[in-house]
């Protein structure tokens, strides 16, 4: 007599062993570019409300990759910035795959200014593959700028809570990334160069890439070992692509706890904890029984 099993229950249990499989580092970098991935764009409507974005940087001019302005989080006033990769092809090229010039980054800044002079938090969404590596952008001082918002972004007087939600790629992800609170998606990665550039590097060939991407400790729960995060917010289904609003509802959630978390601190508090932080990431110890000393 054969097992009589319902075919529902086949389908959960397989349901079940995808939500448990480890995910490979190069399985999470293919899930963090997935096409239908939500971006900046669409959290806007789902997360924050009474958007109004603010435009230029002074200096050169307004850079579609990244976008900021005055919005409200719950009940919380917040200055939100971030990179804006669009949706369709024409909105890519027109915001360069969320690759900003120094105009973006420039933006960036006068807007965290703003937000101190008038005790404002300010919430950062990294999205990017990396800083734009053109010509024009060297000639308009792109590594100047990314380094100036690192040192102003430690310096400020106001709680900074960073959300990595796709790419967290190099300088370009650094440039709005100095926070009290490092937040990340499951399937997201965050690294100081993407696995095909790493591949080039040490191969010679970029079809190591899924062997760079396992070396650089790039997904969040690395990451999280390695205290270059706070936390980890866990996607739904397969990613955030097969459900914007729970995803939302999550990032939300996190965002607002973390903002209440440090929301009583002094600035001169939140600019030493910071300091702490990062002076305290990249330090190892040495087991002195392995070495025999």
């Amino acid at each position: 007599m054969g097992l009589d099993v319902d075919n529902t229950t086949i389908l959960t249990e397989e349901k079940k062993m995808t939500k448990n499989k480890k995910l490979s580092a190069w399985e999470v970098v293919s899930i963090s570019r997935h096409s239908k991935r939500p971006i900046l764009q669409d959290y806007l409507s789902l997360i924050f409300k009474n958007f109004v974005e603010l435009h230029g940087d002074r200096f050169y001019s307004d850079d579609l990759a990244m976008i900021g302005g005055f919005a409200e989080i719950g009940d919380q006033k917040v200055m939100l910035i971030g990179h804006n990769k669009g949706k369709k092809v024409n909105e890519n090229i027109a915001r360069n795959f969320g690759m900003a010039k120094p105009d973006g980054y420039r933006k960036a800044l006068r807007l965290m200014k703003l937000a101190e002079r008038f005790n404002i938090p300010i919430v950062t969404i990294i999205d990017t593959p990396g800083a734009f590596p053109g010509l024009e952008a060297e000639e308009r001082g792109q590594a100047e700028a990314i380094a100036k918002n690192l040192t102003e972004m430690a310096s400020l007087e106001v709680p900074v809570v960073c959300v990595v939600i796709g790419e967290g790629g190099s300088g370009g992800a650094l440039g709005i990334g100095v926070g009290d609170k490092i937040l990340m998606l499951s399937n997201a990665i965050y690294s100081v160069i993407s696995p095909e550039g790493c591949a080039s590097i040490l191969w010679r060939d970029a079809a190591f890439a899924p062997d760079a991407a396992e070396a650089l400790n790039l997904t969040a729960s690395a990451l999280l070992k390695h205290g270059v995060i706070d936390e980890i917010i866990e996607e739904p289904g397969e990613g955030a692509h097969t459900d914007y609003e729970a995803i939302a509802k999550l990032i939300k959630k996190s965002i607002l706890k973390n903002l209440k978390s440090i929301e009583n601190l002094s600035g001169v508090e939140l600019v030493q904890s910071r300091f702490e932080k990062f002076s305290g990431m990249g330090k190892f110890s040495v087991n002195k029984s392995a070495t025999g000393k």
